[in-house]
């Protein structure tokens, strides 16, 4: 017991140090820092608003368009930033694997963790400033906005370490993957509720995974304002078999890749 104690002691303390390095490296020297996290959706928000509103769609929607786009595109950082960092995890940290503590896996958690606590933060952030200015109102039932927000955040973090896995062996994969990302941004439900197609197009969007989680935040925030399709079961079902098909993926891999 004392053993697997003193094991996870130095794992979280890798894995913390990884995390202040990439913390370091990705906003300590880049245009405007930390802050590109609440600037980005921020302006995606405002964008989408002034475009509803020069089209006059705000009139004919029962959905307000503000907080619309802030469940949207919040979640789209969620579940997206982190496969795109997981490809390019490895090339970068190499020379830090020549030291035994540092295993492939810590470099993903630590990546994985900081988009988790970038996008959530940004997510907070914008919904308490956007309330505090009357933009948007509070939520219906923010114990589904979590539990939402946590399935989404369990499928980019799966994707991430199967993606990452994989990019490592294949250099194809890690050429396509951003375009990948990109080309699944209009499928996840961020721009889209599926109750507005027909049922014959609904059955088909539900199979993407992200949607599940999205419609899920948007029914705890908007409540009976809306009516949204999700099975989280669904969700789990697909998360499950990602986090297993990326460990399994990560013990090959781990013994394939050589530290500088």
């Amino acid at each position: 017991m004392s053993k697997t104690l003193e094991a996870l002691e130095v794992q979280f303390r890798v894995v913390g140090a990884l995390l202040m390095r990439e913390v370091i490296t990705r906003y300590g020297r880049h245009n405007i820092g930390f802050m590109w996290l609440f600037v980005e959706p921020m302006l995606f928000t405002v964008g989408v608003t002034a475009l509803w509103s020069l089209a006059g769609l705000h009139r004919e929607s029962s959905i307000p368009i503000v907080a619309f786009g802030l469940t949207g595109y919040s979640t789209v950082l969620l579940w997206r930033n982190m496969p795109m960092r997981c490809v390019e995890a490895v090339v970068p940290n190499l020379a830090l694997m020549y030291h035994r503590q540092v295993k492939l896996m810590d470099v993903f958690i630590a990546r994985i963790l900081l988009e988790i606590a970038g996008a959530t933060t940004s997510f907070i952030v914008l919904g308490t400033l956007f309330t505090a200015m009357g933009w948007i109102e509070l939520p219906q039932d923010i114990l589904k906005i979590a539990v939402g927000w946590l399935m989404i955040a369990w499928f980019g973090a799966s994707l991430a370490i199967f993606m990452g896995c994989v990019a490592t062996r294949s250099e194809i994969l890690e050429k396509l993957s951003h375009p990948a990302m990109y080309l699944l941004f209009p499928l996840s439900g961020a721009v889209f509720m599926v109750d507005w197609f027909p049922v014959s197009l609904q059955n088909m969007l539900l199979w993407v995974p992200m949607v599940h989680g999205i419609e899920m935040i948007r029914d705890g925030y908007f409540g009976a304002a809306v009516r949204t399709h999700h099975n989280i079961g669904y969700l789990v079902v697909v998360c499950m078999g990602m986090t297993l098909a990326g460990l399994a993926q990560e013990r090959i891999v781990s013994r394939l890749v050589a530290p500088e």
